[in-house]
């Protein structure tokens, strides 16, 4: 879509150029005067190029001004509201919003508060022009802006900002009250836009924002560029054209560019993000409005909602202080969010999180929005507020939930709750220098206009890999400190000593590219500078997420490893492990980690946890939250608690942190901090392994203990499995559950009544002795009582049965079943216990081996992104050049053939060398590929590969390569392909082999395959829409993917096959296929039938040979559902492979499914709008055909019919 838009803006840009050109020649051949020097020539010329019907044209006509007015009074009532009483502030304090009468006041100071404030108050006069005092107010505004000379900040001459500000407030304001301006205002305030619209747009050649993308200075100039010629434009200045070509260009190189940020982030952070996404938003409404662009498909825009929603802290008041910040907005968001909704989302969640957001905005203190931005974006809340989307919270808002930016490197748990107790915030950052898609395309350079870091800003991040936040009952505990110099220690990060390449604060060193007002990132090594979330995972109370920040630190201090893991075991607790690993030649000896509190009236006050540990305390009204620390050796250092105010946003702030240092005596450091609110009681924490491959801590709460395991060595897939019993990272036990981080909560019996039970028991058992006991001393004496034996006899059964029924009757009362040990099933379960991942307890099974089965064209090749670039997996594509399952008596057709292979098949020793090649594969797959031999070209290693196979057989293309490659490639291709996995292996030796079978034939032959590999084979079949899959092989290109692959030929080797004897390979012929045999006998089948009866013979026998493995060892995806949701669909894979899904594969298969930047053999480019083309192009009686064959495994599958009716 993105790339659709910047095709479409070339094509605006040609035509403007176009009407320009004719333009300048109509004006040379007829002695035409340019707009502004007719408008000096008099009246007459002033009326004519100031006509009334032309404004307002930005947002709205005049037709729609009367509908505007009845909105404000009904359904817009409250945003109406709010800016009335905006108004009427500006009027009670005129010496504050009105700009002053000199130019030098004007200019001395940041002036953006005259432009921002502009159109809101034109809007108002614009709906409510019997309002006097507004419009005078509003005419002195204006006369006085017209009149200054320039709207520069004299102490800023290069930066444009204010100015770009002035000028979109001024000529939004004009546009929407021209009609009650007289004609000598509406000429000069024209001439004053169009003045300094020229003078921005020629200094946009020359700044860095001139070329510096996503960036709020960037967006904010170009839009007021835009502003300025579309205001102009309608008065036929014929400059204006090229000024808006100049705009738009550099808008859909922007869109282009915030379509690989799949996850709606802007790498600023929340505060500058609104400010850029303010300016985004108005451009792609003036866009669709005015050029016909529509950016509303955007991956970033779809994704945008969640920028502000899983950001926000509990009580909507404070959100992530991550990069320049201050506590929540410094633009809107409440204008984003009803955009997004009446344009993006239609569902209610952005109006519903604009009210919440309003409705418990702070009235005062920090927290309140600026006099020079609060009132920036109400009129375009107002004009794109869409009442008939009734507020609606987002799916499962009241819940404690866990989001993943993938792109940006940030996790948060707890986001978008009112502000209770339990509603617990928490945030952690590792990412890469300006997000994941920047970061890629800097280092990538995949697009000739963009040079590398130049082309970028992020001068306003932090360096804050591995920082966190944490809020235990929405009190923030450990914040932020926000916006600032870039300084490590003023963020939650380590930092190390002595360093050699130390810039400030010697010998202490903390991250690349601080020590400065800006963020240094031109510099070669602070380019390259990144941090990665490695796990992120949550369930129920609880969360893990870890990262990595070594790259973020200076190679000369020689670190192997910057890991820092949180472990939230449940509301009120926060436990944090560093893990710092050096080389041997490190000169570091020291580090130093720092925690922040911004709220001067609750300080951090040293304190001393369990009597020998070092903390500090924070006491909230007599709430007491806490923390603590200690190394591995069990050392816990006295901290330094600090306080500084630093230079931010024209102010000073103030900020209070804790300091705390580390020796390093040995390789490897382990520390961890534990921190808790007020309703935990801590009683004990201390290391009980501190080993190779993890650590293990033991920590008491509330008089239960829980054994944290975390696993270090975490690029080791092997190592984690061995340590923790899974291929997790962390693990969390109790007596009552075993929290296994990304696979689910094992809950174990309760132990507590089980000792219950026992000392009721016991006392029962003792009155029933004393009953006895007491029985036989009275019967000694019964003759002396007279009474007689029977009596005693009864009397005793009676009191002993008594006392059993009643322990009974205690014993049900306190198990919760009728006798202890025996579990009567409960049917009213909770829907939380329903849903909760309960594992069995039972012998870990060993590591996946994963392969990959679908027919050719399903689209399987996109999971490749699921399984690259990863530590835990090698991805290998069957067949290959050098990697292919050997031959056999009974050759595998490319396509698809009709052949099973069944268990019985592997047991009785058929194709053993086929079963070698596997064992292979499993026993060792770094053995195996160093076991090929690579050759010096493609044609000696074709020649090698048919004399080995025996002359009678013929070499095999790969069907579905792309279609380059279908000729002869360059032998090195294929031979690097070998030597990259051979790498990754020497690298990651555990790492888990993924075979994707590119020919359908395989998915009949997984019994086979699951008797020879054993418990450890995971199959993901991948299965496509038939009308889709027919769609693409014949239609999608010319000549058709039916012809080029001779489909006819492969549907003749089927035929063959039903006639082979079993000696031949075939053991037997699946009869599913018996009714395309039939039909690929008939001369005048189309070819629409037999695809159709080819896709049905196939699936059907796949899902009967499916039915013969273990429902643990298969799962089916959905391509279509890979495409649409790429984030679940990802996570449901990986928790059937029993590994947690990196953020990093979440991010490289939702760019992958949703940009239309990745493309599938002979398909094109794929995104959700493309894998549904059938839908338009094919027509009803076709998609009818393709239904009426396949509907009974269509069903199965999850398919609907296609209702609508193709015209």
């Amino acid at each position: 879509m993105a790339l659709e838009c910047m095709l479409k803006s070339g094509v605006l840009l040609c035509l403007m150029t176009l009407g320009f050109s004719f333009t300048v020649l109509h004006n040379t051949s007829s002695k035409y005067t340019p707009v502004v020097e007719s408008m000096e020539q008099g009246k007459l010329q002033e009326e004519k190029y100031m006509p009334s019907h032309v404004h307002p044209n930005l947002y709205f006509d005049l037709t729609e001004v009367k509908q505007l007015t009845k909105k404000a009074g009904s359904t817009h009532g409250h945003i109406f509201r709010i800016i009335q009483n905006a108004v009427n502030t500006m009027l009670e304090n005129p010496t504050l919003y009105l700009p002053p009468m000199s130019h030098e006041d004007f200019g001395k100071k940041w002036n953006e508060i005259y432009g921002n404030n502009l159109p809101p108050l034109a809007l108002y006069c614009l709906l409510k022009p019997e309002d006097s005092a507004a419009s005078q107010f509003l005419i002195k505004y204006m006369d006085r802006m017209s009149e200054y000379p320039d709207w520069m900040v004299s102490t800023a001459p290069h930066d444009e900002v204010p100015m770009a500000h002035s000028l979109t407030g001024f000529a939004t304001a004009y546009d929407f009250i021209y009609t009650y301006l007289d004609t000598q205002r509406r000429v000069r305030y024209l001439k004053k836009i169009r003045a300094v619209t020229e003078e921005l747009c020629e200094l946009s050649k020359h700044r860095g924002w001139g070329r510096q993308f996503l960036q709020n200075h960037q967006t904010t100039n170009i839009l007021a560029i835009l502003t300025g010629a579309i205001v102009t434009g309608v008065h036929k200045d014929p400059e204006s054209m090229i000024w808006k070509q100049i705009a738009v260009n550099y808008m859909e190189k922007t869109m282009f560019l915030l379509n690989h940020i799949v996850d709606g982030s802007l790498d600023e952070g929340v505060a500058y993000g609104s400010y850029t996404a303010k300016s985004i938003t108005q451009y792609v409404f003036l866009a669709l409005r005015h050029f016909d662009i529509d950016n509303r498909r955007n991956n970033w825009l779809r994704a945008h909602f969640m920028f502000y929603y899983a950001t926000v802290l509990p009580g909507f008041q404070r959100t992530v202080g991550i990069a320049d910040s201050n506590y929540n907005w410094f633009y809107g968001p409440e204008s984003q969010l009803v955009f997004l909704d009446a344009f993006v989302l239609r569902n209610g969640s952005g109006n519903w999180l604009a009210q919440q957001i309003r409705k418990h905005r702070p009235k005062d203190g920090p927290m309140v929005a600026s006099v020079a931005q609060g009132w920036a974006t109400l009129h375009t809340e107002l004009i794109w507020y869409d009442a008939e989307l009734s507020p609606k919270p987002p799916l499962h808002f009241g819940k404690a939930n866990m989001h993943v930016f993938s792109n940006w490197g940030v996790v948060t748990y707890g986001a978008g709750l009112p502000y209770a107790q339990d509603n617990t915030f928490v945030s952690f950052k590792s990412g890469k220098l300006g997000g994941r898609a920047v970061y890629d395309i800097v280092h990538a350079k995949p697009y000739s206009w963009v040079e590398g870091w130049s082309n970028f800003n992020p001068g306003h991040e932090h360096p804050d890999q591995n920082s966190f936040t944490f809020a235990p009952n929405g009190q923030v505990f450990v914040a932020e400190a926000l916006y600032g110099p870039k300084y490590s220690y003023l963020n939650n990060v380590l930092v190390f000593a002595p360093s050699p390449t130390s810039h400030c604060n010697k010998p202490w060193e903390g991250q690349l590219g601080e020590c400065s007002k800006w963020l240094r990132w031109g510099e070669k090594e602070e380019g390259d500078s990144s941090g990665e979330v490695i796990s992120a995972s949550s369930h129920e109370d609880t969360l893990f997420v870890s990262g990595e920040a070594v790259s973020a630190y200076s190679s000369a201090m020689k670190l192997k490893s910057v890991y820092r893991a949180l472990v939230l075991l449940n509301s009120q607790t926060l436990m944090v492990l560093d893990h710092v690993e050096k080389q041997e030649q490190s000169p570091v000896t020291s580090f130093s980690a720092f925690f922040h509190n911004l709220d001067i009236d609750l300080r951090y006050v040293p304190h001393i946890s369990l009597d020998r540990y070092s903390g500090t305390l924070m006491d909230v009204w007599d709430a007491h939250y806490k923390m603590f620390w200690l190394d591995s050796q069990g050392a816990s250092p006295v901290p330094r608690i600090q306080e500084v105010e630093q230079v931010a946003e024209f102010k000073k702030r103030w900020t209070q942190f804790i300091n705390v240092t580390f020796s390093m005596d040995t390789s490897v450091s382990r520390v961890v901090y534990l921190m808790h609110g007020p309703f935990v009681k801590v009683s004990d924490c201390r290391f009980i392994d501190n080993g190779k491959n993890g650590v293990r801590v033991s920590v008491t709460l509330n008089g239960t203990e829980t054994t944290v395991s975390i696993a270090t060595n975490y690029k080791d897939i092997g190592a984690r499995h061995s340590y923790l019993g899974f291929a997790g990272f962390a693990k969390a036990e109790s007596k009552h559950r075993i929290i296994r981080f990304g696979q689910g909560i094992q809950t174990l019996p309760s132990q507590e009544k089980r000792e219950s039970t026992f000392d009721i028991r016991f006392v029962f058992s003792i009155i029933t002795v004393w009953i006895l006991c007491f029985a036989f001393v009275f019967s000694s004496f019964k003759r002396k009582f007279n009474i007689s034996f029977s009596k005693i006899i009864r009397l005793i059964l009676i009191s002993v049965l008594f006392f059993w029924v009643l322990e009974l009757l205690v014993m049900s009362h306190s198990c919760g079943e009728v006798l202890c040990g025996v579990t009567w099933q409960d049917l009213s379960v909770s829907d939380e216990v329903v849903t909760r991942t309960t594992i069995p307890d039972h012998t870990p099974d060993p590591l996946p081996f994963i392969v990959m089965t679908s027919l050719p064209g399903s689209g399987a090749e996109i999971l490749q992104h699921l399984f690259d670039n990863s530590s835990d997996f090698v991805y290998l594509r069957i067949p290959s050049p050098y990697l292919h399952v050997p031959e056999t008596n009974f050759v595998l057709d490319s396509l698809v053939d009709a052949c099973e292979w069944s268990r019985a098949d592997a047991q009785s020793r058929k194709f053993l060398a086929v079963q070698g090649w596997f064992h292979s594969m499993m026993h060792s797959i770094r053995m195996h590929l160093q076991n090929i031999q690579l050759y010096k070209s493609n044609l000696e290693a074709g020649s090698k590969v048919s004399s080995a196979q025996g002359s009678s057989k013929k070499s095999r293309k790969l069907l579905m390569e792309p279609r380059a490659t279908m000729r002869r490639r360059p032998a090195d291709q294929d031979v690097e392909y070998i030597k990259g996995l051979r790498q990754h292996l020497v690298t990651y030796p555990n790492a888990c082999p993924v075979l994707n079978f590119r020919s359908g034939s395989w998915s009949l032959k997984l019994p086979f395959i699951h008797e020879v590999i054993g418990r450890s084979l995971r199959s993901v079949q991948v299965v496509r829409d038939p009308r889709a899959w027919i769609y693409l092989m014949l239609y999608n290109s010319n000549p058709s993917l039916y012809s080029r692959i001779n489909i006819k030929k492969h549907l003749l080797n089927i035929v063959n096959q039903s006639s082979m004897e079993a000696g031949q390979g075939c053991t037997r012929f699946d009869p599913a296929f018996q009714p395309l045999r039939r039909i690929s006998g008939q001369p005048d089948a189309s070819p629409m039938l037999l695809l159709a009866h080819l896709w049905l013979a196939y699936t059907s026998a796949s899902l009967r040979a499916s039915m013969d493995l273990p429902p643990h060892t298969y799962l089916r995806v959905k391509f279509e559902d890979v495409v649409l949701f790429p984030e679940e669909t990802a996570g449901m894979i990986h928790e059937f492979l029993g590994i947690p899904i990196a953020p990093a594969a979440i991010n490289q298969l939702t760019f992958a499914a949703s940009t239309n930047l990745y493309h599938l053999a002979y398909e094109g480019d794929i995104s959700p709008a493309k894998i549904n083309m059938w839908r338009e192009n094919m027509a009803s009686d076709e998609i009818k055909l393709i239904e009426d064959i396949c509907w009974p495994v269509m069903e199965t599958l999850g398919y609907q019919r296609h209702a609508v009716m193709h015209h």
